[in-house]
């Protein structure tokens, strides 16, 4: 007779708890819409609290930011968190809440992937880290994107229609103004230095000493930073402090990365009367520039166009998601975080990169011998600045290209041209040459 023993029933594995998130954003700051992404948030919420095996990692949200830009900074504190191993799975209303730019899509997912992070898309019902997921986001998100080019198209359509009529349309705030329901009014004290910069640059006061006597008197600017001769200059040339409108000075030229360009001529432009209440008369107005062009003649200034910068809106900080600004150090152009220009390091640490890095980069990643400007706005989606030492080079058909760079000192990048200028400097002034970097 067989010999039987009895067997215990194996142990049933342990199942894991899945760390979920949400994203969720919205494209308009309108309240409507902003109720919507409160909507979102709490729905969210209590999905992911009622379902069995997940536990809670948060909620990220987006207001008034578009699925087209990698500025987002929720979306990038997202995937922060991702990289950091916070989170097993995302959870979001659609692809078109996600991303409608293909390419940023598949690049996201894809990394998200490697890192063991997958992306349930509600809509569609579908997961991207699972059987033909890639296959059928890619089909997805090529519909996306042509919805987002209709609707940038319609948007466009009526944007110009009110231009036509002589409608304001897509007033930014500035100094001396405010929003309120929907209506341009007026902030009575910075209104008051408006009339005065125009009142003294008539009365034969020069921008440099304008801007001196504001930081004098402590004068503060819209979004902080100082008086400049510049913006000054600005001020006195925008006729919206007359209560009218030059409509169409910019236009969208790409819908996926809403790049925007001077209008040189390429579409009408609408000069509107009496759009908004003004801060100086039109005659006013009309004197100051009479007086600019007078004086610009006078000193014999010859009339610049503006110079578009071809790396403006690509150069991107990892750590924020803000672009990076190009500013003036030393003589040099370099690179820095709009952040940190605005809010100082403690918002955001990234470092300031030499123009001349990004363009070597660029030429040794695309084997060029030459910066093509033409060609890197065809060929290039961004470059992103992932750490203090690491620029990203990403292409339009999601390749991308990574290099390490070290941040010279102040002292290093003395260039010996730079090092006599300035011992000349010091000597005109009378001044003991001071002993220069080596």
């Amino acid at each position: 007779m067989a010999s039987v023993k009895q067997v215990l029933p194996a142990k049933a594995p342990e199942l894991k708890t899945v760390r979920v998130a949400a994203y969720a954003r919205v494209s308009t700051g309108k309240d409507a819409m902003l109720q919507s992404l409160s909507a979102q948030v709490s729905y969210f919420s209590a999905y992911i609290q009622h379902h069995p095996g997940w536990a809670f990692a948060g909620v990220y949200a987006d207001e008034a930011v578009t699925g087209t830009q990698d500025d987002r900074p929720e979306f990038q504190r997202l995937l922060r968190d991702c990289r950091e191993g916070k989170i097993d799975l995302i959870v979001t209303k659609a692809i078109s809440r996600f991303a409608r730019n293909t390419v940023t899509l598949l690049k996201t997912t894809r990394e998200l992937k490697e890192l063991g992070v997958g992306v349930f898309f509600q809509k569609e019902g579908l997961y991207s880290n699972r059987g033909q997921g890639e296959m059928i986001l890619t089909l997805l998100a090529a519909v996306a994107q042509e919805e987002s080019r209709a609707v940038s198209e319609n948007c466009k359509w009526r944007i110009r229609s009110r231009f036509k009529k002589g409608e304001l349309v897509n007033f930014h705030f500035m100094y001396g103004y405010r929003m309120h329901r929907g209506k341009v009014t007026l902030a009575p004290e910075e209104a008051a230095v408006v009339a005065w910069i125009f009142d003294a640059y008539l009365d034969g006061l020069g921008c440099e000493a304008i801007s001196a006597a504001l930081r004098q008197q402590d004068t503060p600017t819209l979004m902080g930073g100082a008086w400049t001769a510049n913006r000054v200059m600005r001020m006195l040339k925008n006729e919206k402090y007359a209560g009218n409108a030059l409509l169409q000075k910019r236009y969208v030229t790409d819908h996926i990365t809403k790049k925007q360009v001077r209008n040189q001529g390429q579409l009408p432009r609408y000069y509107a009367e009496c759009t908004h209440p003004g801060i100086v008369t039109p005659e006013t107005f009309e004197k100051a520039q009479q007086l600019i062009e007078r004086n610009r003649l006078k000193n014999n200034i010859a009339f610049k166009p503006p110079i578009s910068q071809p790396l403006s809106g690509k150069v991107l900080c990892r750590n924020c998601g803000k672009p990076f600004s190009r500013v003036m150090r030393g003589g040099q152009p370099k690179w820095q975080c709009a952040t940190y220009l605005r809010k100082g390091r403690d918002a955001c640490p990234a470092r300031q990169v030499p123009e001349q890095v990004l363009l070597a980069f660029i030429c040794d990643s695309l084997g060029w011998q030459r910066f093509d400007a033409q060609a890197f706005q065809a060929r290039v989606a961004a470059i992103q600045v992932t750490s203090p030492s690491t620029l990203q080079l990403v292409l339009a058909d999601g390749q991308v290209f990574e290099t390490a760079w070290q941040n010279r000192s102040r002292s290093e990048s003395w260039t010996a041209e730079m090092k006599q200028e300035a011992r000349e400097r010091n000597l005109r002034k009378g001044n003991t040459p001071c002993k220069q970097p080596a």
